[in-house]
């Protein structure tokens, strides 16, 4: 056998544009994934629009909610619950509107079709993350500019740690979305199974009882879960810190462990 017939290594040219191919198929998959997506009013909504809407409902409605408390350090209660309000706007994107989005699709026979082109699983997945966490990330600035106008509420002391928190957390609860998606039998089952995920999941990221208010116990497993993980993350960076590598950490694993389970169990129908 001659070196010239010899099987060659992949040159750096042949990957780079195997890369560029991958990710040219991920954007035009991405995009019309975007399209599908803004078609649906109530998606649309609970990720751009429900966050501020949120904040001026807090901040009109709720009494003494934009009064300085002595017992948040001369804070305003809605200074102070902003990262969870972007919370909970994570936690709703991925278990009530995405969730049941992809297993309505699933149902009518729209993925059905698309399992007839070259797309796989993974990389529906990879644009289905992709369209929420932008729309989450299209919704926390309207809700921060919104808050900033209506009620001068302080700018984030670590714009670039909340950043990062933020997305890390919608990249994990998207992947438990997706998880729960691939694994639901039918629209009524997943709105049932992404209750009993929700509701838990809102709780430990603060939405009822603060991270200080919370017993010992209760705070140190919430810190182990996506939403808990996130919400401290964003209060922290709130303050002036960076995220914890522990949340970071966990909001890792959730994202990892999680969107590989629903690569591994999706179902085209």
């Amino acid at each position: 056998m001659s070196y010239a017939s010899m099987p060659t290594a992949p040159t750096t040219t042949g990957l780079a544009t195997a890369g560029r191919r991958v990710a040219t198929a991920l954007a035009r998959l991405s995009w019309m994934e975007a399209k599908l997506f803004l078609r649906e009013p109530l998606g649309a909504f609970f990720s751009i629009a429900f966050p501020a809407l949120l904040v001026l409902m807090l901040g009109s409605a709720m009494p003494g909610f934009t009064e300085p408390v002595a017992e948040l350090g001369g804070l305003r209660p809605i200074d102070a619950y902003l990262p969870v309000v972007l919370a909970l706007a994570i936690g709703t994107v991925a278990m009530v509107t995405l969730l049941p989005t992809l297993v309505t699709s699933r149902e009518r026979g729209i993925l059905r079709r698309l399992s007839a082109t070259p797309v796989t699983p993974i990389a529906l997945l990879c644009a289905q993350m992709v369209v929420n966490v932008a729309a989450l990330i299209a919704g926390v600035a309207l809700a921060l500019g919104t808050a900033w106008l209506a009620f001068d509420v302080v700018w984030p002391a670590n714009v670039a740690g909340l950043l990062l928190a933020f997305v890390l957390g919608s990249t994990a609860m998207v992947s438990v979305g997706l998880f729960v998606a691939a694994i639901s039998p039918s629209t009524s089952a997943s709105v049932g199974i992404g209750s009993l995920v929700y509701y838990p999941m809102l709780f430990a990221a603060g939405v009822w009882t603060p991270g200080p208010a919370m017993p010992d116990a209760v705070r140190r497993i919430a810190d182990y879960t996506p939403l808990g993980a996130a919400s401290q993350a964003m209060q922290d960076a709130w303050a002036g810190q960076w995220p914890s590598l522990l949340h970071v950490m966990v909001m890792l694993a959730f994202t990892g462990g999680f969107a590989a389970l629903a690569a591994r169990f999706f179902r085209w129908e």
